[in-house]
């Protein structure tokens, strides 16, 4: 049965993707354009060649990925890096911006979930902090960071910090009573309970938030990295644009996505086995 479900997922997906790939393809096919006088004067503008007329399609595209991937690290210079190195800056600030976030979040998400009155005390502070865009930071982040590198390391920080925070909350609150009162009985230390009690009872709600977190941090890294520039994929994106390829631009889009599928899966995974041991 469930090998059956799969077979079926797997070509309706199948489907789906020659789908999009059909009309990727006649979207992408030439087309006369009155505005190609106005592309050849914003290239001049711009110190580059003229895009040409309409979308590249997927061959066009997959040839980019091809050539792309066949020297993924190749460093020429600050404003020609390979896909592999623009990743891999990417994911360095988006994992120093997670990692801190989980050392504030999961021990104050605790003391919340555990403590009525803190609870009460920092609600109305969370309330107004957490609707604000994380990119909003960045003017002060680097004011008064004065590094671009660590101020997009900061907005991750604030991105990823609520949902971590929220959901660990949530978890400790929601832990059995009957549980916390063995624990009283048996005269267990608030230490002790924290780590053999609540922690694996709070356990897949604390990774829910943290897969979410992730989820955030991934998005918003591309759109700090376009604001600051350097190095990573965001940069990467707006400099394609920049330089009119729209190839690589689609290129980058890709990457994002599979990178994206690949940080979701793995927390997924490790989410599964948590339960699976429950």
């Amino acid at each position: 049965m469930v090998k059956s479900l799969l077979v079926r997922s797997s070509l309706v997906s199948l489907l789906i993707l020659m789908a999009v790939l059909f009309v990727w393809h006649a979207a992408a096919l030439p087309k006369a354009s009155s505005t190609q006088g106005m592309s050849d004067e914003y290239a001049a503008m711009m110190g580059g060649a003229a895009p040409k007329a309409g979308l590249p399609g997927p061959v066009e595209v997959a040839g980019t990925v091809l050539e792309k991937l066949a020297d993924p690290f190749y460093d020429n210079g600050p404003n020609d890096k390979g896909i592999g190195i623009q990743i891999g800056f990417s994911l360095a600030r988006v994992l120093a911006g997670f990692f801190l976030a989980a050392a504030v979040a999961i021990p104050l998400g605790f003391v919340i979930g555990m403590s009525p009155v803190m609870r009460g005390a920092l609600d109305p502070f969370i309330q107004v902090l957490k609707p604000i865009s994380p990119l909003a930071w960045m003017p002060l982040a680097l004011y008064t960071i004065k590094d671009s590198s660590l101020s997009a390391i900061f907005v991750i920080f604030i991105c990823s910090l609520w949902p971590m925070l929220i959901n660990t909350a949530h978890g400790v609150a929601a832990v059995k009573r009957e549980w916390l009162n063995v624990a009283l009985t048996l005269e267990v230390s608030p230490l002790r309970k924290a780590f053999l009690v609540i922690l694996p009872a709070a356990a897949p709600t604390i990774l829910t938030g943290m897969r979410i977190s992730m989820g955030i941090a991934w998005l918003v890294i591309v759109a700090a990295e376009m604001l600051v520039g350097g190095t990573g994929i965001g940069y990467f994106v707006w400099n394609e644009w920049n330089n009119l390829s729209l190839n690589n631009v689609i290129f980058a889009i890709l990457t994002i996505g599979v990178v994206g599928m690949i940080l979701d899966l793995m927390f997924g995974w490790v989410s599964r086995l948590v339960a699976y041991r429950e």
